[in-house]
């Protein structure tokens, strides 16, 4: 369970200050309480494809962008590229490495949604229609009581949030302060009691709450801790080179909703396993169908310039706690503050990953700060490049 001297020191990594994370986010294990998800007994080893340089430049927002300078400004620690599951570029930088484990941020998100989506097939929950109160204790009238499973994937319960990084009195703010126990508060307590804002099922507004309720959901439905689950269920199977950890909150429950820690090399096993629709080295680990319900647009309001992000509508599009881009090449992506990233373009064949510490990351809301847009036109020249 978490540890006063974690408040201390969570507190004092400075988050969407300005100062530098690269120190903080290759050692979480090591500062904060954490769960470990050992390295699989039989590692996948990547095979070596044609090394292939990046592209010098790329284009955004009508300018043309120096790669080297682009990797730079977003302290990026881990470049991973691969085309047809092999590696063709890998670059790492600052205190990455290909046995450094990075802190993921909400790129956790979309291994949880793998984990329900695993756990409706084990029929350990009947159907994502079912409301996720008939599965996790909720306050009666709450954002979460009768929502169904489908919407809180969707980012459509309805609940209210402000997922703003720069404002102290933001939802996203008191739930880290639940994650490390402030004033004795704990991540199940808060989702538990979150107010309603909207009908469920007609907005899509960003909230990492509906993510802790869906870790809360799998460990619920199954008996079995986070870590242990997707362990059996996608870790082993997929074979992860390294030992991963998730991050705990004073009670011992997982942060599901950011708190995943994992090297590039085995984060990729999780764009590649869904750039095969859920299929590794012959097994169905991921059903198909949930797979390209994941990554497909389901409803309008899901529709790439629907979605919010605190009060302003994001260019992308979302499914199953997946971003989807704009465009025909069915390209989605798993995305983390500070611009950790999980991008798969199927028409390229191509998984990327990008792991980072960008410093002004959330120092306001705008793009110049966040550089997502900036990150996600990289990807895709890189993408292209390697074709």
């Amino acid at each position: 369970m978490a540890r006063q001297d974690d408040i201390t020191t969570l507190l004092d990594f400075g988050l969407f200050t300005g100062a530098p994370q690269h120190e903080n986010f290759c050692r979480i294990n090591e500062l904060l309480d954490t769960r470990e998800v050992p390295a699989a007994s039989r590692p996948h080893i990547w095979p070596e494809g044609e090394p292939t340089a990046l592209p010098d430049t790329f284009r955004f927002d009508g300018t043309d962008r120096k790669v080297e300078e682009f990797l730079a400004g977003t302290d990026t620690a881990a470049l991973l590229v691969l085309v047809d599951g092999e590696i063709r570029h890998e670059w790492y930088a600052l205190t990455g490495g290909p046995e450094v484990p990075w802190l993921s941020m909400s790129v956790a998100k979309s291994f949880i949604s793998a984990l329900v989506g695993i756990a409706v097939a084990e029929r350990h929950i009947r159907s994502i229609e079912d409301p996720i109160s008939a599965y996790v204790p909720v306050k009666p009238g709450s954002a979460y009581d009768g929502v169904s499973i489908m919407d809180v994937l969707r980012m459509s319960s309805g609940a209210r949030w402000n997922e703003d990084y720069s404002d102290p009195g933001s939802d996203i703010y008191q739930l880290v302060l639940a994650t490390v126990g402030i004033e004795g508060a704990h991540l199940d307590g808060f989702v538990a009691a979150m107010g309603r804002e909207s009908e469920p099922g007609t907005v899509c507004r960003y909230n990492s709450g509906e993510t802790q309720i869906l870790g809360a959901l799998v460990a619920k439905a199954t008996g079995r801790t986070v870590a242990d689950y997707m362990r059996e269920k996608l870790t082993e199977p997929l074979g992860t080179a390294s030992p991963g950890h998730w991050i705990l909150d004073n009670t011992g429950t997982e942060v599901s909703y950011a708190g995943l820690n994992l090297t590039a090399r085995d984060y990729a096993l999780l764009g590649e396993l869904y750039r095969n629709g859920g299929q590794w080295n012959g097994r169905q680990l991921v059903p198909a169908q949930w797979v390209h319900d994941s990554t497909t647009i389901t409803a309008p309001h899901l529709e790439p310039g629907r979605p919010l992000i605190g009060d302003e509508h994001t260019d992308l599009g979302y499914g199953y706690q997946w971003w989807l881009l704009d465009g025909d090449r069915g390209e989605f992506s798993a995305i983390g503050v500070y611009n950790q990233f999980i991008y798969i373009d199927p028409t390229a064949r191509t998984t990327i990953v990008k792991l980072s510490a960008t410093r002004t990351y959330g120092t306001s809301t705008e793009e110049s700060a966040n550089r997502e847009g900036e990150t996600i036109a990289f990807l895709r020249a890189v993408a292209r490049h390697m074709n």
